[in-house]
């Protein structure tokens, strides 16, 4: 990043453009102080007590993807790779969006548990739900930790403020919101977040459309660029799996990532789940993944199509993308995470740039308050109530909830250090998830399909599956294993679901089953239907409410889509 400030990569904000960024926090901070005041319990505190409408946990729930990862590493990846990079949307969350709604929701909601380690430990006891808790506490502070450096790296082309100072800061302000009213803090700003988000976005794709003589001239720049016409379609995406195999790529896009690490994020990331847990009705936590399915359906118009525009507008990667296509670091000392920086520097007057950093910040921020108010609920209710200090008075949770929160923040800052060391930070996140979210799908699964599936299966198949992923990435970063970019992590996910499944199956023929009667709830097939079937009367009623309908239509458009691109 010090070359960066070097290379004259500062953002000429004006006075206007300060007055609006500070006009952002205030109205931030003003929300997570408004929040406070419902907070009288640690359900309010972490769940938000379960009172909130489709509509706002919806927004929500897309705005928390709408994070560091999306902006910033999915228009690196349209520097890099074009329009395969949709995958991630079109095959990597919708379809698994749907499932959650359709399927999942259902027995989460009903269930009543708090969070997806809690479902762990009814269903397979304490050594499962300890593995999966510890595990995912340390994913959420890894990946703060990328939306912290990346929130930190924004201020520094910004104020030209050194990067640690940035990181410190930042991690100040969402902080302070996170801490005063929790979850409902978190939710609250998300929404605010996902329409600033896109009023910053929005105006910076058409104003680089036309500034590159609309599609057709996009479409004809891009195929005399560096990458060329690979990166106007998006199948078979082998310029982003690296396979050089059109079979392989495929089934690497469908199985890696269509399946195992999509589902694996969307249906049992808590992040995401703790979201539609805080609806008021089992309709409206049904529905909540469907209606975020809708503008998640559109958001690569406005993430991927900037960073190609950047790739072939931007001197900077007009000059030196070969360079970083092959890996190198670039002389311009740019990388592929710039991309959406380096656009804005380029296009937007005073005014527009203010509005459009404030998007940036936010969908920064939102990332990390997610990560930060799921962690803080793991860590009250499935480590410490559970196996340090149970029984204790409510406020006692309540106020550790805060206090752990505090803990969170400055691991995080610690974690942003690392990331610092990504050129793209798609890679590093999606090799994460590949470790902590492939394994816990197979697990997860097969225990709600199969009930044969014992606890020893549960904990076991969990480590010995992301053991194998970071084996795969090992070997890959040794050069033993031939491969390169997001490949790595399609293997990775692919590998340690196999492997999870086999030792689970394995494990379970070997060991005794819990007893029917103890499954109730937890298994499909020993659920009654009436528990997983929600009310369509009073605000629930009405055609456009029903979750079915309404993933048909999405499963439609999202087809219509993967066509025509």
């Amino acid at each position: 990043m010090h070359v960066l400030a070097e290379a004259n990569l500062r953002l000429n904000a004006s006075a206007i453009d300060y007055v609006l960024l500070a006009f952002y926090f205030v109205l931030v901070l003003g929300i997570g102080y408004l929040a406070r005041r419902q907070v009288s319990s640690s359900l309010d505190f972490l769940l938000s007590g379960r009172s909130l409408p489709a509509w706002v946990t919806g927004l929500a729930f897309i705005s928390a993807n709408l994070g560091a990862v999306e902006i910033m590493g999915m228009s690196a990846n349209g520097v890099l790779y074009g329009l395969p990079t949709v995958h991630y949307f079109w095959i990597g969350a919708i379809p698994a969006m749907l499932f959650l709604g359709i399927v999942m929701m259902p027995f989460y909601y009903g269930s009543k548990v708090r969070s997806v380690p809690e479902f762990m430990r009814r269903r397979f006891g304490k050594p499962a739900h300890l593995v999966n808790g510890v595990s995912f506490a340390a994913a959420q502070i890894l990946i703060a930790g990328a939306n912290l450096f990346l929130l930190a790296s924004v201020v520094n082309l910004l104020l030209g403020w050194p990067i640690w100072l940035s990181i410190v800061i930042a991690a100040v302000i969402v902080l302070s919101y996170t801490a005063l009213g929790g979850l409902s803090a978190a939710i609250y700003n998300e929404v605010l977040q996902f329409f600033v988000i896109v009023a910053a976005l929005l105006p910076l794709t058409i104003v680089g459309l036309v500034k590159v003589g609309g599609w057709q001239g996009l479409v004809d720049k891009v195929t005399g660029s560096p990458g060329g016409s690979e990166q106007l379609h998006s199948w078979p995406g082998d310029n982003l799996t690296g396979f050089g195999n059109n079979f392989l790529s495929v089934l690497g896009l469908v199985f890696g990532l269509g399946f195992v690490l999509s589902f694996g994020y969307w249906t049992t990331n808590f992040v995401e789940v703790q979201r539609a847990m805080a609806s008021k009705s089992m309709s409206a936590a049904r529905r909540t993944p469907i209606i975020g399915a809708f503008p998640k359906m559109l958001v690569p118009f406005i993430v991927i199509i900037p960073g190609m525009i950047a790739a072939v507008t931007v001197s900077e990667y007009v000059q030196d993308k070969q360079v970083l296509l092959d890996g190198g670091d670039a002389p311009t000392g740019v990388t592929p995470n710039n991309a959406i920086l380096l656009l804005m520097r380029d296009l937007l007057p005073n005014g527009m740039l203010g509005v459009a950093i404030a998007g940036l910040l936010a969908s920064f921020m939102a990332g990390m308050a997610a990560n930060l108010s799921s962690f803080n609920t793991v860590v009250t209710y499935d480590i410490w109530q559970t196996y340090v200090k149970k029984d204790r008075p409510d406020g006692y949770y309540l106020r550790l909830g805060r206090r752990v929160t505090v803990v969170g923040t400055v691991l995080a800052i610690g974690t942003a250090f690392i990331a610092s060391n990504s050129g793209n930070i798609l890679n590093y996140l999606q090799d994460l998830f590949s470790f902590f979210n492939a394994p816990l799908f197979a697990t997860f699964i097969l225990g709600m399909f199969w009930k044969r599936m014992t606890p020893a299966a549960g904990w076991i198949g969990l480590v010995l599956g992301t053991a194998s992923a970071i084996t795969v990435w090992g070997l890959s970063q040794a050069e033993i294993l031939g491969l390169t970019g997001q490949g790595i992590s399609f293997v990775a996910a692919g590998t340690a679901f196999v492997v999870d499944v086999v030792v689970s199956v394995g494990v379970s023929l070997a060991t005794k089953p819990k007893a029917d009667k103890e499954l109730v709830g937890l298994v499909y097939s020993l659920t009654p239907k009436e528990t997983r079937t929600h009310d369509e009367t009073g605000e629930n009623a009405g055609w456009y409410r029903k979750p079915g309908l309404l993933a048909g239509i999405v499963l439609i458009l999202t087809i219509g889509l993967n066509i025509i691109f």
